[in-house]
């Protein structure tokens, strides 16, 4: 038998061998899950953000009232996200459009207001449902019938929001706050005296995360 005729069964028996073991390789390959790569990843909360707010400041709940002001400003503030909760801390200054507060025997102003607010909640992935609480700091300056009630006067501060995110680290929020300020003191034609001042500020707002 000649070298070429000896080596056609080694060759058909090599053939064999390693189509047997590709068979076997398909046999046991799992091809990658396609949706995995259409199926984005989780947004994430956490990391320092600013952004500008607008809104409404009004000394009842209906945003419509009469006494209320346009209201606007900046705030900055960092988010940990542990799971599915959210804490963070923000700093806001705000612009309060005169919002008058009806006082005895006349009413008072509110101009500014500055705030240091602690946040909790919940993620539903681009979703962001939170509480608010913290103090306040608001500059109040003399409307009808009242003189200057003495400038700045601390307070304190309540509510929640609800915040969506986007993509390039932007997110959009409206929030509502109550704000309760104690013993602002007036001077009316009767004398002085000293009120507590409740108000109503609805906002909404954007933020970037960076």
């Amino acid at each position: 038998m000649s070298l070429s005729a000896k080596t056609i069964p080694f060759t058909a028996l090599a053939l064999a061998a390693a189509t047997n073991a590709f068979a076997a390789d398909l046999a046991t390959y799992q091809a990658p899950d396609a949706s995995a790569y259409d199926r984005p990843s989780a947004f994430q909360w956490s990391g320092a953000y600013f952004g500008a707010h607008g809104g409404i400041a009004s000394p009842k709940l209906n945003p419509f009232a009469s006494g209320k002001g346009l209201t606007g400003g900046v705030q900055a503030g960092y988010n940990f996200q542990v799971g599915p909760g959210v804490l963070g801390a923000e700093l806001e200054g705000s612009y309060l459009g005169n919002n008058e507060i009806r006082v005895p025997n006349g009413k008072v102003e509110e101009r500014f207001r500055g705030a240091a607010k602690a946040k909790a909640g919940l993620t539903f992935d681009r979703t962001l449902i939170y509480g608010t609480a913290g103090l306040t700091m608001t500059k109040f300056e003399g409307g009808k019938g009242v003189s200057a009630p003495g400038g700045w006067k601390q307070g304190y501060l309540f509510g929640g929001g609800i915040e969506q995110g986007f993509g390039g680290g932007l997110s959009a929020k409206v929030e509502y706050n109550y704000v309760m300020t104690n013993d602002v003191s007036t001077t009316t034609s009767t004398g002085r005296s000293k009120t507590d001042v409740h108000d109503h500020v609805i906002k909404a707002g954007l933020n970037y995360r960076f």
